[in-house]
């Protein structure tokens, strides 16, 4: 699946990944291939993102918006 990370300031990380969790404001959610159609806030956290050589990168949020449609991730980011 294709993942973007973007703050108002720059794009984070934008590349093809394995596993993504992220700090939602219900709880922790994990996101994997294929994954259903999802909208939700997050809070203050670490992005964790898993890429398809198995590297682990994590990214430090103040909260923010994920969307989850057509096998794409997009983290708006504080």
């Amino acid at each position: 699946m294709h993942l973007e990370i973007i703050t108002p300031d720059k794009k984070l990380f934008s590349g093809e990944v394995k596993a993504i969790s992220v700090p939602g404001t219900d709880g922790s959610l994990g996101i994997l291939n294929r994954h259903a159609p999802l909208i939700s806030s997050l809070k203050n956290g670490v992005v964790k993102v898993t890429d398809n050589k198995q590297t682990v990168h994590n990214f430090e949020i103040n909260g923010g918006v994920i969307e989850v449609l057509n096998n794409k991730v997009i983290v708006l980011a504080e």
